[in-house]
């Protein structure tokens, strides 16, 4: 059928059928599917049954594959399906469960989900709906956690109305502020606001966020504390009166109030500021009863004064880290303490062994924000699970596809050592080695070559992206920054390292000239290659195997000359001067390629060759583009004439796909530079497009309810 088979959550019915949990299972990715859908799996314990979701293929999904049965519960959007509870309540009562686990997001902190489920005497692994509304409603939970002692950020504490009073209340509690949805979390329906107009933006756009997201679009303020550190501490209670705190977790590095890189422990707490915060955080979910796995976050500045920010009465995506330090199977925990089991640990128990660093690989493209989502369907996916102390989390396999219904976080890479230097030094060949390509176009299903090339151009009307983007040459910058390895960061982080935005690798003179040899050592490689038939016998008239290779080599708008000489694997490069030596398998039928230059071991991928010379590499997590030709054809390419750039001063179109919210023009009117033009809501959040020069509206090209693809023509002007 057509449609998406939205996945339930976990439905646990340990012994349904008289089978004893396993040991050791699989657990699905519908543990996640009510945030994500098919994008989560990982090691786990005592669940014996589990629902999944499918989607339009349920062969394409590996969460799928790996649960026992699956249920539709409806279309892609969310309000149709993961927010559907009669659905899901339908799903429950279909398949006879007696427990769910919720996942990171949708109804995971619902109270009225976690209210049905007990009225149909159905287990919910987590907290009460006492401790959910409680902790759930921002408003709510900071004065419980004033009352709790807990230390708390400066704002007003109950429903801003509408703008006028957030306007008002800003005013009164002074500029920054923070604008967050009441009930929301995960970075949706939050906006910081330096002025009035600001904070009229932000509300418009944080109670409009909030009510798609969560179903509910109140909203506070509080005082924003700028250029802090975001520390949160895992708590772990049962129905016994017993509460641990596991430690904390680093989660600092963000961009629009969403984490890219965690880790545990923080390398900026001593053992005294950890152990309050751990106390403040056992005396809060002790307050409300907690009993389940959650999570208390803190703001911290930077004389590690700590300020209460929220508590998440669910499991965390960034769980993984925890994990690994402590030894603890979080949701093993969080079943046990459902089921009515007390903690088997004290606080005592509680160790912090080794380092672990977490990255969030998204469908998006880093230069775009530091991450504007994409869509489209992968053609090859390797994680890289055959390098030590590397863990994934995902859900994805070649085939699958990215949508706009969801996050584009595609999965958790995690990397663990014995001290942070090795954890890191982990990552980063971990990132190295993950392979993620876009669309093959065999793989389309289109009845024609021509509906192929419309795909391909810049502005299709499908509303389709020639390929998923990734974030990996982001995330790899990021745990290499001299400033990140030294611990001096803040969630500013990005903006104060790339303040023109994220642009990739600045490559070294030793590395650019590292790049330029593998890149004529793959030319001729491929060349070598093209020129031998295995089985063919024949004596050829022109001896195909020359031993140099005079070669002129275009990077970033610069011309090298470059002279390859090559015996047997191994190749002399000779780069504007300077000397190389490169050897490698050469196997270009590999996504990996591992290669040595004077020494140094790199992983490089290539990622596309095409005739006319030009290739695209990935090397130290950035994609070049190089064109690489021999001295001949690049002489005579000077007579080639360079085609101009398209003037796009005057048209304004989708940075990504999304579905348009709002129109803000019509025909005819008179527009300033930065005017806000529409609104596109991509993956849950809305960005709001903009004017790019002042002038007159030609034409708008779109309306409200559109689907749009990335580059899609939405307003031109005259």
């Amino acid at each position: 059928m057509a449609g998406l088979w939205a996945g339930i959550v976990a439905l646990v019915a340990a012994g349904r059928r008289g089978r004893q949990p396993p040991q050791q299972l699989m657990r699905s990715a519908a543990l996640w599917t009510l945030k994500h859908g098919p994008q989560y799996s990982r090691q786990c314990s005592i669940v014996s049954r589990t629902l999944s979701s499918v989607g339009y293929n349920p062969n394409e999904k590996v969460h799928v594959k790996m649960a026992d049965e699956a249920v539709c519960v409806g279309p892609a959007p969310t309000s149709k399906s993961y927010l559907n509870m009669d659905a899901i309540m339908e799903a429950i009562k279909k398949t006879r469960a007696q427990a769910v686990h919720p996942g990171y997001g949708f109804l995971s902190e619902n109270k009225e989900f976690a209210r049905c489920l007990a009225e149909e005497d159905v287990t919910f692994i987590g907290p009460d709906t006492h401790a959910i509304q409680a902790m759930g409603d921002k408003i709510e939970s900071k004065l419980l956690a004033k009352k709790a002692k807990v230390n708390t950020i400066p704002g007003f504490d109950g429903v801003v109305k509408d703008a006028d009073e957030a306007v008002r209340i800003a005013r009164e509690i002074g500029y920054p502020v923070m604008i967050k949805a009441s009930a929301g979390g995960g970075g949706k329906g939050m906006r910081i606001a330096w002025d009035d107009e600001e904070t009229r933006d932000g509300f418009r756009f944080s109670s409009q966020e909030a009510a798609s997201s969560f179903g509910d679009d109140r909203l506070l303020i509080e005082k924003f504390i700028d250029n802090p550190r975001h520390i949160e501490i895992q708590v772990l209670s049962d129905k016994h009166g017993n509460a641990l705190w596991l430690n904390e977790r680093e989660c600092s590095v963000q961009r629009r109030n969403q984490k890219v890189v965690e880790e545990a422990p923080s390398i900026f707490l001593d053992t005294e500021t950890r152990r309050a915060m751990g106390e403040q955080a056992v005396a809060l979910a002790k307050a409300v009863k907690y009993s389940s796995a959650g999570t208390v976050e803190f703001l911290v500045d930077s004389k590690k004064n700590f300020y209460f920010l929220e508590m998440n009465t669910r499991l965390q995506v960034e769980h993984p880290v925890t994990e690994c330090v402590t030894g603890l199977d979080l949701v093993q925990e969080m079943i046990r303490v459902a089921k009515g089991y007390p903690l088997r640990h004290t606080q005592a128990d509680i160790p912090i062994n080794g380092w672990a660093v977490e990255c969030r690989v998204y469908a998006e493209d880093p230069y775009k924000s530091f991450g504007l989502p994409s869509v489209g369907r992968l053609s090859q996916y390797q994680e890289p699970i055959h390098l030590p102390g590397v863990r994934v989390d995902s859900g994805i396999q070649p085939g699958s596809d990215i949508s706009i219904y969801y996050d584009p976080m595609i999965s958790k890479l995690i990397t663990y050592g014995s001290d942070r230097t090795e954890a890191l030094k982990r990552m980063e060949a971990a990132l190295d080695n993950y392979v993620i390509r876009d669309i093959m176009l065999s793989w389309l299903g289109f009845n024609s070559w021509a509906e192929v090339i419309l795909l391909l151009q810049p502005h299709n009307k499908m509303g389709l992206q020639a390929g998923v983007t990734h974030n990996i040459a982001l995330l790899r910058e990021v745990i290499i920054n001299s400033r990140f390895v030294k611990g001096d960061f803040s969630t500013k982080f990005l903006s104060d390292v790339y303040p023109d935005g994220f642009k990739g690798h600045t490559l070294t003179e030793s590395e650019k000239n590292q790049l330029l040899a593998v890149a004529s050592s793959l030319f001729v490689a491929s060349q070598l290659r093209a020129q031998h038939f295995q089985g063919h016998s024949r004596v050829p008239v022109i001896k195909p195997d020359m031993g140099k290779w005079e070669l002129s080599i275009k990077l970033h708008d610069e011309e090298h000359s470059v002279v390859t000489s090559h015996h047997g694997p191994a190749f002399s490069v000779d780069v504007d001067g300077s000397k190389l030596n490169v050897t490698s398998t050469w196997n270009l039928a590999l996504p990996l390629l591992s290669v040595n230059i004077d020494g140094t071991q790199r992983t490089v991928q290539c990622l596309s060759r095409e005739a006319g010379g030009n290739m695209s590499i990935q090397f130290l997590g950035t994609v070049y583009k190089v064109r690489i030709l021999t001295r001949l054809a690049a002489e005579l390419n000077k007579f080639m004439l360079d085609k101009g750039a398209e003037d796009t001063s005057s048209t304004l179109c989708s940075p990504m796909p999304g579905v348009v919210v709002a129109i803000s023009v019509k025909p005819g009117d008179m527009v300033a530079e930065g005017q806000e033009i529409c609104v596109i809501e991509a993956m849950k959040m809305q960005n709001s497009m903009t004017a790019g020069k002042t002038g007159k509206v030609k034409s708008v090209h779109c309306k409200a309810g559109d689907t749009v693809g990335e580059g899609d023509l939405l307003v031109e002007l005259e």
